[in-house]
């Protein structure tokens, strides 16, 4: 299992993919910039967040969504 991380805490809902936690990440506005065929690079969120594995045992809080907005 994998999810989103702001520093230490988790943020987010854990997903069995690592593909899933970025596409949640892209649909809540977090991905700033997705890199055309033709170029290096990767996925890249704001400075502080990162996908992390999880302990498969993480209960999920299914009343938990991503913040729309980054200060």
């Amino acid at each position: 299992m994998y999810a989103l991380f702001e520093g230490d805490k988790q943020i987010g809902n854990a997903f069995p993919t690592e593909k899933e936690v970025w596409e949640a990440a892209l649909i809540e506005g977090l991905v700033i910039d997705v890199p055309v065929a033709d170029e290096e690079g990767g996925h890249i969120l704001p400075a502080g967040y990162h996908v992390e594995r999880v302990d498969e045992t993480f209960a999920p809080r299914p009343d938990w969504k991503l913040p729309r907005e980054i200060s």
